[in-house]
């Protein structure tokens, strides 16, 4: 071959190399580009999917419901409780000096209007008020709340008994509105139950945002309004829920006089309806693992709070800084909520709650050790420690939880739904009245007072030792899967045709293809 073949095949091959080098290049390129494109899709979606699951909500369920749901869970149970937790601690320490063990018995007493949840259920299911069997249950649980916080907050100087009083009918709003919108989501976890634990997800996370303002905003309006002044806040969220009473979808029903002739009838069904479902062991064991599982945990809250704001035995958290920690704790409880969404929903009820309340009882050694300040023993500040004591805590509590919610929605029947569900939620506020109580008794009996709090982690090992040993109780919770029928068929049809579906709220769009 002569050099000009041989030129001509190296002018051939250089352009080959050139071109298979360009490609590449642009191959990388394509790769990296796309590869920035997932990243950026995935960011969007994390923000995405839960707006996705609010309209896959709304588009099976009225978006009233939904805007229920936010409104009570989120601003009347998240905001105003968290909200409420913080001011009245402060304002019986502060403002009226009680002693720890004694506001242990008076928040006891807040307990009182969610006892009488069956009685409000009962008035939701069977007295309507001019055809509607909900709305008019928003707008009276507004009225109530907004003026006892009004009375608490504006006129000074309120001897106890009668600030407890109006404290009492602040929680009763807050009640009442619950179990209206709880019958609610009774209803529709009835009807559609593949979305039960959706529903309950939805009222975790509202209810932890809510908190999460509540909390982070509490401490800075004691430390400006002072706790008295912080209590005028209160009366806003049920504004709220008043217009609620106005928007909320029902259908009104037909018949007036008929339903007033039908009011006792209908009475004395639910009444019945609810004796003949609690006889069954399905129904009765898992209520009274609820209300044991609550009362044998001793609340020893106050007491820790005491110690908390204490300048010489305690670590003096400022106002502003313990909201801090209960704001950290609502956002610690959202996760709680993604976990058991993302990862516990479809465990069976037994696995899950005894799991759950494993790990509550041995995070609660958290507490012993920052009481005992083992903690500085370690170097890790007090700062620190009690922020990771406290989303521990939330995070394991409301994984404990929502299945329980869960397990009460199941437990109700169809007709008397709310009524029902109400009545569980009484024995839960029995067994944390208990605990409260049990708690103010214990404080007492070790001479845990304002300034002196020796035995106070004495107190909390009993506290922690009982709510392992309720591990033993597990038995009676059923093995069924969080998606399975607990009563028996024969009682939700003997249920369901005792009241007229058209009473009730339509909130679901019914499916032929729907389980009931």
């Amino acid at each position: 071959m002569d050099s000009s073949e041989k030129e001509g095949l190296v002018v051939v091959e250089e352009p080959l190399s050139s071109t298979s080098e360009q490609s590449a290049h642009i191959s990388n390129q394509t790769n990296l580009h796309s590869a920035e494109t997932c990243k950026k899709s995935n960011i969007f979606s994390v923000f995405l999917e839960p707006i996705q699951w609010i309209q896959m909500l709304s588009s099976q369920l009225n978006p009233t419901f939904i805007i229920g749901i936010v409104l009570v869970y989120g601003l009347n149970l998240g905001f105003s409780g968290s909200f409420f937790k913080v001011v009245t601690d402060y304002y019986w320490k502060d403002v009226q000096k009680v002693q720890p063990s004694v506001v242990q018995l008076y928040i006891g007493l807040y307990y009182i209007p969610w006892i009488m949840k069956p009685i409000w259920g009962l008035l939701t299911d069977v007295f309507p008020i001019r055809g509607y069997r909900r709305r008019p249950y928003f707008v009276v649980a507004g009225i109530l709340g907004g003026t006892s916080a009004l009375m608490v907050a504006v006129i000074g100087n309120l001897p106890a008994a009668v600030a407890l009083a109006c404290l009492i009918g602040v929680a009763a709003g807050m009640a009442i509105a619950d179990v209206t919108i709880d019958a609610c989501i009774a209803t529709n976890s009835i009807e559609v139950r593949s979305l039960a634990p959706d529903m309950q997800s939805l009222c975790g996370v509202c209810s932890s945002a809510g908190a999460l303002i509540g909390y982070s905003t509490s401490g800075f309006f004691v430390h400006h309004l002072g706790p008295q002044g912080a209590l005028i806040l209160l009366a806003v969220p049920p504004v709220f829920i008043t217009v609620l009473g106005f928007v909320i979808y029902e259908m009104r029903s037909s018949g007036l006089n008929y339903e007033k002739q039908k009011t006792m009838e209908n009475l004395g069904v639910a009444v019945r309806g609810m004796y003949q479902t609690i006889k069954f062991p399905q129904v009765w064991k898992p209520s009274l693992y609820m209300y044991l599982s609550l009362a044998l945990s001793i609340s020893t809250h106050e007491g820790q709070f005491y110690w908390y704001t204490d300048p010489k035995a305690g670590p003096a958290f400022s106002q502003e800084f313990v909201g801090i920690i209960y704001a950290i704790g609502a956002m610690a409880s959202m996760v709680g909520v993604l976990i058991y969404h993302k990862t516990l929903k479809d465990l069976p009820f037994r696995n899950l709650l005894f799991f759950a309340q494993l790990l509550y009882g041995t995070s609660g050694m958290l507490d012993l050790i920052f009481v005992l300040r083992w903690n500085l023993a370690l170097g890790i500040p007090d700062y620190f420690f009690v922020i990771t004591e406290e989303c521990v805590s939330r995070i394991i509590s409301r994984i404990r939880w929502i299945p329980m919610m869960v397990l009460s929605t199941r437990l109700c029947p169809i007709g008397i739904e709310g009524t029902f569900f109400a009545l569980l939620m009484c024995i839960d506020s029995l067994g944390s009245l208990t605990s409260k109580w049990g708690g103010g008794m214990v404080l007492h009996m070790f001479h845990v007072t304002r300034t002196d709090f020796t035995n106070l982690w004495l107190v909390i090992l009993i506290r922690n030792i009982m709510r392992i040993a309720t591990l033993g109780l597990i038995f009676l919770v059923p093995k069924a899967d969080q998606s399975d029928a607990l009563n028996p068929p024969d009682i939700l049809t003997k249920n369901s045709t005792a009241i007229s579906d058209d009473e009730g709220l339509e909130l679901v769009k019914k499916n032929e293809n729907d389980e009931v």
